[in-house]
């Protein structure tokens, strides 16, 4: 396992004979963090894979990674020949500040991180195919995206904004911490997110094909229509969109639930 030190950018390019469709995991790195102790913040923006990102009570950053073999290159052999090396890996990580980012350059293969942080770290994580994101007990900022795939948040306490296109996405904070307005979106798949029974917010949900439940006492707001006039004309529009609007505990910072093909389930604890 190779250490990189605070402020030091190091790429771990490996070329060490041909990788099989199902590589086993390899150990990337450790990355120790400028100020241990601290808050911190983890950047991973890649094409293809899964990403874990789970809390624990360390100091540092560890990240370890499992590829699968470039489905162009299946074949061990071509014209006669054997082929002895590929691409390998090209992925680098970069720290400052206790911000860790990693770069993930293989854009032809399939890249599954499981990557360990500080409990107090804030993350910024996305990934377009063949993969799901799931983060497990982290109390910092999440910015999570996603294409073809999920998004599962396991007692997670900081503020939140997760979307995807196609996959469910599952929310569980075990507590809250300083509130924000937070956003919860899929297009294709169900948004099931659990509330500590005590939370304050303003609620702004929609589900075009599906339904929006919820087990908190709410108190629904009356859906009103919109007018817009236009300015050229003078003429104005009237529309009705189906939002559900309502104050748990009062009101607080607003929750956005958006689906379009899907069920909206604002669960208490």
């Amino acid at each position: 396992m190779k250490k990189i030190k605070s402020i030091v950018i190091i790429a771990l390019v490996l070329c060490t004979g041909v990788l099989s469709a199902q590589d086993k995991q390899i150990d990337l790195f450790t990355i120790p963090l400028s100020s241990p102790g601290q808050s911190g913040r983890l950047v991973l923006d890649q094409i293809s894979g899964s990403i874990t990102v789970t809390g624990y009570e360390g100091k540092e950053v560890i990240a370890k990674v499992s590829v699968s073999g470039d489905k162009k290159s299946s074949s061990n052999e071509k014209n006669g020949m054997k082929r002895i090396g590929n691409s390998g890996l090209n992925i680098s990580a970069e720290e400052k500040s206790n911000e860790v980012r990693i770069h993930n350059e293989m854009w032809s293969r399939t890249a599954d991180f499981d990557i360990k942080v500080p409990y107090n770290f804030a993350l910024k994580l996305s990934t377009i195919n063949n993969g799901d994101i799931l983060v497990q007990g982290v109390t910092g900022d999440l910015e999570i995206s996603n294409v073809n795939g999920g998004i599962s948040l396991q007692n997670v306490e900081g503020s939140v904004i997760a979307y995807t296109t196609n996959g469910p996405v599952k929310v569980d904070f075990k507590k809250m911490g300083n509130m924000s307005d937070m956003a919860f979106t899929s297009f294709n798949g169900n948004v099931e997110v659990t509330f500590p029974n005590s939370i304050k917010a303003n609620v702004k949900a929609k589900s075009d094909m599906g339904d929006v439940y919820t087990d908190f006492d709410m108190a629904l707001s009356e859906n009103k229509p919109e007018m817009d006039k236009k300015q050229t004309s003078g003429s104005y529009k009237v529309k009705l969109e189906q939002w559900v609007r309502g104050k748990i505990n009062g009101g607080g910072p607003e929750l956005l639930f958006k689906t379009f093909n899907g069920d909206i389930m604002i669960k208490s604890k």
